[in-house]
């Protein structure tokens, strides 16, 4: 009779931290759940993972896992639980929430679950020696570009300015040509009019 009213009166407080952050390398994380039990029988509890997407909930282990590759439960020392989540990604972005249940008790407070965890894997972020390779690669890459096109401009004006001379010179040459033709057709006749 005694064990039967302090079933009665469970009471379970559970507790999780608000974020967990976990860096792009890692391939692996933990969350960590703690509960406090109070009145409830000695018997273990069941240890119940959720997770909230941005638009669906997820049962992940109740308390048999559903992907028990990629989740696992642990019963660390005293009442501290883990959630392990393996070949973690950006999709394993959630709200995690751990629940504690005894199961034996009918007390309204014996099932409890925390406020949740909000998991978040960050995204690789680039060094400062590699945004500042970056940095000087692409100055590089313009100075390169400006000097190409600089060059082409050059080339053309160059070009243009060849084919302007070539056209004149060629005029010139033509003009002389036809000058030096009529030249020698005028001394003959001069040389002929002399002569008579």
């Amino acid at each position: 009779l005694f064990s039967t009213g302090a079933v009665e009166t469970c009471q379970v407080t559970v507790t999780q931290p608000k974020f967990q952050e976990a860096d792009h390398s890692m391939h692996t994380v933990f969350l960590p759940c703690a509960f406090s039990a109070s009145g409830c029988s000695s018997s273990p509890p069941e240890v119940l993972w959720f997770r909230f997407l941005t638009n669906k909930h997820e049962d992940l282990c109740t308390p048999g896992c559903t992907d028990h590759h990629k989740y696992k439960v642990h019963l660390l020392s005293g009442n501290n639980i883990s959630l392990q989540i393996n070949d973690l990604t950006a999709d394993d972005n959630a709200v995690y929430i751990c629940g504690i249940a005894f199961s034996d008790s009918s007390s309204p407070h014996s099932k409890q679950a925390g406020d949740g965890t909000v998991l978040t894997k960050t995204e690789k972020q680039h060094s400062n020696g590699e945004l500042i390779f970056m940095a000087i690669a692409s100055s590089l890459l313009f100075l390169y570009s400006t000097a190409v096109f600089a060059l082409l401009v050059l080339y053309k004006t160059i070009s243009s300015g060849r084919k302007i001379f070539q056209a004149i010179a060629q005029e010139l040459q033509k003009q002389r040509y036809a000058e030096h033709c009529q030249q020698p057709d005028d001394l003959e006749e001069d040389t002929v009019y002399q002569n008579r």
